[in-house]
């Protein structure tokens, strides 16, 4: 401000005015905002809020994969509600790393965020306990809290698989595989439980030698799914816990032309566009981001005289959708 009051022949106070649109000449205005235009200044915001002992006017969104269309549906959500009260999402990814996550939120406090929304990499969350970190509010997304009390927003993982695993059984399939995250993936265990769920409910017991879980992607799950139609004894069907796993068994399925039905988690682009029937568990991604972020400004919102109270928990709903053949 000092270089911009030199460069424009006034006082740094006057300078100030200007910024803050206060009442000042219109030729000492436009000399001054020439002089910001010439040096590129820009006004240090965050250091500003810190003076005055304002908030940042942004919060922390952390994340597991952006890779995964749902954290960047999720991710835009929050975006929307934190747009309407005129504050700014910071972006972190983990790739599931722990340490990656323990180093973003470690991070994302000391730049002083409002408060962060994380969808955590691990079971144990104490590192993401608001005491732990200066007092910022914490919303977890996605999984569940663990050691620690936390706003959380869910998908009804369970109530989806069962319903997309049961609408296979409704078809006739006895011989159903299972393509899922690995056990210790909260939504993976979910979606595993209600596939069980589903079998129990018809009088069945899955058959263990059909289940797969470890596979993470498209490409591994592909090479699961080839595995299974391999066998003598192939499902007639797989259901599969992600987007990106549902495409690696339609992979597989489309290179066999074994006709295997396929049933999975997650919407995606162009799945109307497979030559394969396919059912889906569909939710609104976007739904998911903005309900944290609610929850979140309302945290930021409370006082002493009007607390939040307890942590609470939302479940956002799912649908099944059906591709293909048969229509929805």
């Amino acid at each position: 401000m000092r270089d911009v009051a030199a460069r424009a022949g006034v006082s740094a106070m006057t300078v100030s005015r200007v910024l803050k649109e206060q009442n000042v000449s219109a030729a000492t205005r436009e000399r001054v905002l020439a002089a910001v235009r010439e040096l590129g200044y820009r006004r240090n915001e965050v250091a500003r809020n810190l003076r005055l002992g304002r908030p940042s006017g942004t919060i922390g969104l952390v994340v597991t994969n952006l890779a995964n269309p749902f954290y960047s549906r999720l991710a835009l959500g929050a975006e929307q509600i934190a747009d309407e009260h005129g504050l700014r999402v910071v972006l972190g990814n983990t790739g599931e790393d722990v340490q990656r996550e323990r180093a973003l939120v470690d991070d994302l406090a000391a730049r002083r965020v409002d408060g962060m929304i994380v969808v955590p990499a691990t079971a144990d969350h104490r590192h993401l306990d608001p005491a732990a970190l200066g007092g910022t509010p914490v919303v977890l997304a996605a999984r569940p809290p663990s050691r620690i009390e936390a706003d959380t927003v869910l998908v009804d993982d369970f109530g989806g698989a069962g319903a997309a695993t049961a609408r296979l059984l409704a078809e006739g399939h006895r011989a159903i595989g299972f393509l899922g995250n690995r056990p210790t993936v909260f939504t993976g265990a979910e979606r595993y439980r209600g596939f069980w769920a589903a079998h129990e409910e018809a009088g069945l017991t899955p058959r263990e030698e059909w289940v797969r879980r470890g596979p993470h992607d498209i490409a591994s799950a592909e090479a699961a799914a080839l595995d299974l139609l391999d066998r003598a004894d192939a499902p007639t069907a797989l259901f599969c816990t992600n987007n990106r796993l549902t495409l690696g068994a339609y992979r597989a399925v489309r290179r066999l032309h074994s006709g295997t039905a396929l049933a999975g988690f997650d919407d995606f682009d162009l799945a109307d566009l497979l030559d394969v029937p396919v059912t889906v568990v569909s939710y609104d991604a976007d739904e998911v981001g903005r309900r944290a972020a609610r929850l979140l400004l309302e945290r930021l919102a409370q006082t002493p005289e009007a607390p939040v109270g307890p942590p609470r928990s939302t479940v956002v709903p799912t649908t099944i959708v059906r591709y293909g053949a048969g229509g929805a």
